[in-house]
């Protein structure tokens, strides 16, 4: 074949064709309830390009992004550096995934990450976050020859089947049982996870140094405690970094906040794959990856096809350039603490809002029960229909009429949760702030379109009862 490849296929001249049916083909071809949720609540919008923390729409409008895909787009989207790696790599032709080979891209990938995880020794790489938490569930139990993994009340950890059985969501887990034999455990508390500890069958606990759900924090000296415990009985530490780390947290891995922790395997993803090719790492202690790997009977006892592909690996390894060369996690550290600072501020401004909280650019900005009578009844009316939709309702208009994508930390959770790219400074952080206390001020203005279209959410909340 030649240099042109197939001129048969332009993807160009297709996208401008059928680009415009895009809403329709989710519809007809995949999952139909996301296009129905996005014309609901007035987020079908049409974007036409992005970069680094925004989007752009048909007419030119610009777009804050402070969801960054789920915490994918840490470097913002399309960051040079990450686009040129990928170009060369293409163009490089490499002999990739021959399966019977040693290529240099993912050695070179797993010393990057490995400097920054010094108690750590070695990587195994897959295509996403669930895929490292599993590794992690396969080799802990293998390495301790105990069958049970702990894991905390509301973490989520993905929503493959290993996964979803650490997952402590049940919207999440009803109706896909069997899971596998796992426990949950209050996050803090070091007496439930003592008593499941002493029935000498738990292999490992698995924890999230923040929540997702609801932006919750380990409570200070619980990681390094419950590592002490764990050790004492023979089990694991796994850190699910894979929201956390890289930078998100104002530390490379969130549990580096508290000193002294030191996990015996920890999961990455998401921002590592500079929001192009998909990629998971697990890393972990020398001798758990020698007993899962055993002899040379046992090379593929766990792999992945797409594991260490050259494109994933190009793109982590100028992800962790760009972070040191820009000093992205200090960066996340220094416009969190401004972001979440001057949201805290406004906690005395407005009864709504109930606690700003998080670290780093990982922040949640939570709503209670208003004090005043008729903020109250208002709020009475919300939580009977749905827990959640006060939340929504500050959603909404942030996208709707300042152009700012935000998201609901959770089902039935009055919190929104802020993770933008790691890279907005204190020009994003104005535009959020003052969007925010705009919203803030309809809301206790106590009438207009935002309590019109709680009552909207409302009726459709009893209608699905």
């Amino acid at each position: 074949m030649t240099d042109g490849g197939n001129r048969g296929f332009d993807l160009t001249r297709l996208l401008a064709e059928r680009g415009a049916e895009r809403y329709d083909l989710h519809t007809r071809h995949l999952n139909h309830q996301l296009p129905r949720m996005l014309h609901t609540l007035g987020f079908d919008k049409v974007y036409e390009r992005a970069e680094g923390a925004y989007f752009w729409d048909a007419d030119g409008d610009d777009y804050l992004d402070m969801l960054a895909g789920f915490g994918v787009m840490g470097l913002g989207r399309h960051h040079p550096v990450v686009r040129r790696a990928l170009h060369d790599v293409l163009d490089a032709r490499l002999a990739d995934l021959t399966r019977f080979d040693c290529q240099p891209l993912p050695g070179l990938l797993a010393e990057r990450l490995l400097a920054h995880s010094p108690h750590l020794d070695r990587v195994f790489f897959g295509n996403s976050g669930t895929e490292a938490v599993e590794t992690a569930l396969k080799f802990a139990r293998y390495a301790t020859g105990k069958p049970r993994v702990l894991y905390c009340d509301h973490a989520f950890h993905g929503l493959t089947t290993g996964s979803l059985s650490v997952n402590g969501e049940r919207g999440f887990r009803d109706g896909f049982a069997p899971l596998l034999p796992d426990t949950a455990v209050p996050l803090g508390d070091l007496d439930a996870l003592r008593r499941e500890l002493k029935r000498g069958d738990v292999a490992a606990l698995v924890v999230e140094p923040i929540q997702g759900k609801g932006v919750h924090a380990a409570p200070p000296g619980y990681l390094r405690a419950a590592q002490e415990l764990l050790h004492r009985y023979k089990a694991l530490l796994i850190a699910d970094e894979v929201q956390t780390g890289l930078g998100r947290t104002g530390d490379f891995y969130a549990y580096q906040h508290e000193e002294g922790v030191e996990p015996d395997l920890v999961c990455v993803a998401k921002a590592l794959s500079g929001g192009y090719v998909p990629v998971g790492a697990t890393l972990g202690k020398d001798w758990i990856f020698r007993k899962v790997y055993s002899s040379m009977d046992r090379v593929l006892v766990h792999s992945a096809s797409f594991g260490s592909n050259a494109q994933a690996m190009a793109a982590g390894l100028a992800v962790l350039a760009v972070m040191e060369d820009e000093e992205i996690t200090a960066n996340a550290r220094r416009t969190g603490d401004l972001l979440r600072e001057r949201l805290a501020a406004l906690v005395d401004r407005y009864e709504l809002l109930h606690e700003v909280r998080g670290r780093g650019l990982m922040i949640g900005i939570e709503f209670g029960r208003p004090s005043s009578l008729k903020l109250r009844s208002r709020w009475t009316m919300l939580q009977a229909a749905r827990k959640g939709l006060f939340a929504q309702m500050v959603v909404v208009p942030l996208l709707q009429k300042h152009r700012i994508l935000t998201q609901v930390s959770g089902d039935h959770l009055e919190v929104i949760k802020l993770i933008p790219p790691l890279i907005i400074g204190d020009a994003e952080v104005d535009r959020f702030v003052t969007a925010f206390i705009s919203v803030m001020d309809d809301a206790h203005s106590g009438g207009g379109l935002m309590w019109d279209f709680g009552r909207t959410l409302v009726r459709q909340a009893m209608a699905h009862r």
